[in-house]
């Protein structure tokens, strides 16, 4: 029997309340297969008011001596994001090179959509958005600062290795599903030096998987397209920034960021890839009971299929699918009144 040791960083807001759940819920999927030891970090905008950083001075040995990492949220009105993002979330997929940003977008029975006459399950894509360059690279500065003459550089670095990389891990993908469909993003026509060499990789990596359907689109082009015909998309790649946005829309037309969850990969397994819900740690909800914990448990979930466990993967999306057909559970970002535990328990019921 396997045993995974799992990092826990429930973080700042609703992440406690929803990771929580998550470990319930993953708890019963692996029962019986295999175990998990969660280790408990407190690492948090409380942990930094206390201590004056984000992490203790050992905090990335810490990490990488566990098989993953499950992350709630992080931010706090009260602690600049450049401590909370910029020294902790971002600093993570680059130092343990999680290149892979995993972020599924699927319709689920039950859940109505902001679009019309969209059935269940047809929208079904996975986005693959590079995730440890590009424009998100803290490469840049300031210059005069607080004066007329103040100016701001800001430079998206794209390397041939980079691009090459993430765009392959999304052919493979897209060679394992029925529809075998890639779209790559671009906007080479405006960003000549970055966006075309973007171009030029997809174009080399595509030669190696001649049975994938290939395309490229414009970054605007694929934002009304996501509202327009979302079902048009099958497996979707894209640089840092883009593919940000762009699953902020995917989450949106599925119903909710509630139930958007992503994983950020190291393929190669040399380090922990990490798991966390899409939606941020809301202080607004935060501590009422009212967050929706789906979009964490389904992170929990693809933290399982990355720990080599694909049927406790595949029987808690089989029931979160369960639980939002039934409709009796709903949370309030789906129109209903479920308090975040009754979810869970909602959740851990369905299981088989």
């Amino acid at each position: 029997m396997a045993n995974h040791r799992i990092a826990v960083i429930a973080g700042d807001g609703i992440g406690p309340e929803v990771i929580d759940q998550a470990i319930r819920v993953a708890e019963k999927a692996v029962r019986g297969q295999s175990s998990i030891d969660w280790n408990h970090l407190p690492w948090s905008s409380a942990y930094y008011k206390k201590h004056g950083q984000i992490l203790p001075a050992d905090g990335w040995d810490i990490l990488a001596k566990h098989d993953a990492i499950l992350f709630g949220a992080i931010g706090s009105p009260d602690v600049p994001d450049k401590v909370t993002v910029h020294e902790l979330l971002l600093p993570m997929r680059r130092k343990f090179d999680e290149y892979v940003n995993l972020r599924p977008a699927y319709l689920f029975p039950g859940v109505n959509g902001p679009l019309r006459d969209k059935a269940a399950g047809s929208i079904d894509m996975l986005v693959y958005r590079e995730n440890t360059e590009g424009e998100y690279a803290p490469i840049g500065g300031r210059l005069y600062e607080g004066t007329a003459n103040e100016v701001a550089v800001q430079a998206a670095t794209f390397t041939r290795g980079g691009c090459e990389r993430i765009i392959r891990a999304a052919f493979e993908a897209a060679r394992k599903r029925p529809r075998k469909k890639l779209t790559s993003i671009t906007k080479s026509n405006a960003l000549v030096y970055g966006m075309v060499l973007w171009d030029e990789a997809a174009k080399a990596v595509a030669k190696d998987f001649p049975d994938v359907n290939f395309s490229s689109l414009l970054v605007d082009a694929c934002a009304m397209d996501f509202v327009r015909k979302p079902e048009a998309f099958d497996v979707v790649v894209a640089s840092n920034l883009f593919g940000d946005i762009l699953t902020d829309l995917s989450a949106a037309v599925t119903g909710s960021i509630g139930l958007a969850s992503s994983a950020n990969i190291n393929p190669e397994r040399k380090y922990p890839s990490m798991f966390e819900p899409v939606h941020g740690s809301a202080p607004d909800i935060a501590g009422k009971g009212i967050a929706n914990p789906l979009a964490a448990i389904l992170s929990a979930a693809l933290m399982l299929d990355h720990l080599k466990e694909p049927k406790a993967a595949d029987a808690i999306r089989n029931a979160v699918a369960a639980v939002l057909k039934e409709g009796k559970f709903m949370p309030p970002d789906l129109g209903g009144k479920a308090k975040t535990v009754e979810l869970g328990d909602a959740v851990l019921a369905a299981i088989a």
